[in-house]
């Protein structure tokens, strides 16, 4: 199958992986799935073409991870196919750890910035544009996902927060824990590169993070209520999504994203590839 064009795309993480989103949610039509494309970087993870109101979009899971395959290849092949598609909006989500001592389990946190302490820096897909990384995740998108998240989460919704990234695939030290606070909220392995590769292709990135275990020095926390909420709540995260696509235009945009992606001062190094 050739890559269809579409303005939407979905990055299923944790929080959705239960429900085999999108099947089985209302008003989604399963278009293609199971298919896969290939790139520079290697075949793609498997992706799922979809409708809902119209609107069509890609979507895979949990990011594209899976075994033998490094994660950041993994991002650059999600990335490259958006690319190839026209994808204008991207959502994703996944399952965090606080850092913030005032979050708890099952708190959902729409993040306006991150800290990127991974080790992935130089995650790409050709390095022609100089990225200005101001409002890198969607003031529009970010207002989408909280009007959704309100139609459907009667639990606590924070609007904005700071996202640390870090490489996993372990969870975090107490130390390492320790040295965020103050810095950041929640923290997560998923959002670098992607929010750096989004802004690379000219689309809008958005996160929804959803708090499922407390940061390693902060308070005890369960496996058990872990696993219950990837169960539990699954289907939630997955409305959420699909109701900020059927509320957002791919083309009137009233964010800056497109704007804040550069020429490179060094097109002449490029240019000589």
């Amino acid at each position: 199958m050739e890559i269809p064009n579409v303005d939407f795309a979905i990055i299923g993480g944790s929080g959705t992986l239960s429900s085999d989103f999108p099947k089985n949610f209302a008003g989604v039509e399963i278009l293609a799935e199971n298919i896969f494309f290939e790139t520079p970087y290697g075949q793609s993870p498997a992706f799922r073409f979809c409708s809902v109101d119209g609107k069509n979009f890609l979507t895979c899971k949990m990011h594209g991870w899976r075994s033998g395959i490094t994660r950041a290849d993994s991002s650059r092949q999600i990335f490259w196919t958006f690319r190839a598609a026209g994808v204008k909006r991207i959502l994703s989500e996944g399952g965090v750890g606080t850092v913030n001592r005032l979050l708890n389990p099952r708190d959902l946190l729409i993040p306006d910035d991150y800290l990127d302490l991974s080790v992935r820096k130089d995650v790409q897909l050709d390095g022609r544009y100089l990225l200005i990384m101001r409002d890198a995740l969607c003031p529009e998108l970010r207002g989408k996902l909280l009007s959704a998240a309100e139609k459907f989460f009667t639990g606590r919704i924070f609007e904005r927060g700071i996202y640390a990234v870090t490489d996993g695939r372990h969870f975090e030290s107490p130390a390492e824990i320790a040295m965020l606070q103050g810095h950041a909220d929640i923290v997560g392995q998923s959002l670098a590169p992607e929010v750096y590769l989004a802004r690379e292709i000219g689309a809008c990135y958005a996160n929804l993070s959803f708090v499922v275990n407390y940061g390693e020095g902060l308070k005890v926390w369960s496996h058990e209520v872990m696993k219950e909420i990837f169960f539990d709540d699954a289907k939630l995260i997955g409305n959420i999504l699909l109701d900020a696509i059927k509320n957002t235009s791919a083309n009137a945009r009233t964010c800056h994203c497109v704007e804040l992606r550069k020429e490179t001062l060094l097109k002449e190094i490029y240019d000589a590839d």
